[in-house]
């Protein structure tokens, strides 16, 4: 692996990762960390689909932030491959948070990833992740530390609010505590390596989900079909023409999508676009278009061509 320009005798450089059940406040938590939004963060369950990593600049240390998908029983082949993914991601990793939500009790799904961490916990340290502590009251985040320390044996455990920033400086200096001293594995200004089009499409899919019915989240998927600059535009006031497709399962989604006369697909147009003028820095014309791609989550050549 590269390293890069001069560096602390001590310094640290690693892979962490989160894990939890979906909605326990992963993706938000490592935008928190990394200081700027990467991970898709809607408010629905089982949205992150890529391990997009982003990278934590320290003086003393980088820590690499892989985002897992939340692991789940798998009812469908494309639940099936995201837990894989998860499975991979912890083999890979110096450092893993366990994450619970402090306003919601340990349940079954809790318990379920718990005894898949078990296998990993004697060569890889687990920390504990009170996560959402905004949300709850203080008997509520004492009675999940208590479960906490009652599900495993954690390296430590760590309540914090990724919205309100409360301690998430602690859990920095906890998760690069673990890490192994070495070079920076990344140039310094670089915050994910994921490829452009992969976190536009990801940004795209996070407007698509937003306000939709809960049956949506899992049928949903964006390709960016190409992003070329505007050629008759003035050096000083650039602009990128970004063409996307949604794709849906069946055409009653697809009407869910678009919304009365086009207007919630012109309202998923303004966010996305908002997002990711934000990420790359210049002015975007988003042309988006939803496509049917029937039952795809279930047909392995479909799964495929989306990118899974």
């Amino acid at each position: 692996m590269t390293s890069f320009g001069s560096w602390p005798e001590d310094f640290r450089s690693g892979f962490a990762c989160f894990v939890g059940r979906p909605n326990a406040g992963k993706s938000t938590l490592t935008n928190a960390l990394i200081g700027q939004k990467i991970a898709i963060t809607s408010s629905r369950p089982q949205t992150t689909r890529h391990a997009i990593r982003g990278i934590l600049h320290r003086p003393d240390a980088q820590l690499v932030v892989v985002d897992t998908p939340g692991l789940h029983k798998p009812r469908t082949l494309l639940g099936s491959r995201l837990n894989d993914v998860v499975r991979e991601t912890w083999a890979e990793v110096d450092v893993i948070g366990f994450c619970v939500p402090a306003d919601q009790p340990v349940g079954r799904g809790d318990e379920f990833i718990i005894n898949e961490l078990k296998s990993v916990a004697a060569r890889t340290p687990v920390l504990g992740v009170v996560t959402k502590t905004d949300k709850a009251r203080p008997e509520q985040i004492a009675e999940r530390l208590t479960q906490m320390t009652e599900l495993m044996e954690f390296a430590d455990i760590v309540p914090c609010s990724a919205k309100s920033g409360d301690q998430v400086g602690l859990l920095s200096d906890l998760l690069v505590a673990r890490l192994p001293e070495g070079p920076p594995l990344y140039p310094d200004g670089e915050l994910t390596d994921e490829p452009e089009e992969t976190l536009v499409a990801e940004l795209v899919r996070e407007a698509a989900l937003e306000g939709v019915r809960d049956e949506l989240p899992h049928s949903i998927a964006v390709t960016v079909q190409e992003m070329i600059p505007r050629e008759d535009r003035p050096p000083n006031d650039p602009m990128l023409d970004v063409h996307a497709t949604i794709f849906v399962e069946r055409s009653s989604q697809k009407g869910i999508v678009i919304g009365h006369k086009g207007e919630r697909l012109r309202q998923v147009g303004t966010d996305a676009r908002r997002q990711i003028e934000a990420l790359l820095g210049t002015k975007v014309f988003l042309d988006l278009h939803v496509t049917v791609a029937k039952d795809w989550q279930r047909d392995p050549r479909q799964l495929r061509k989306l990118g899974f």
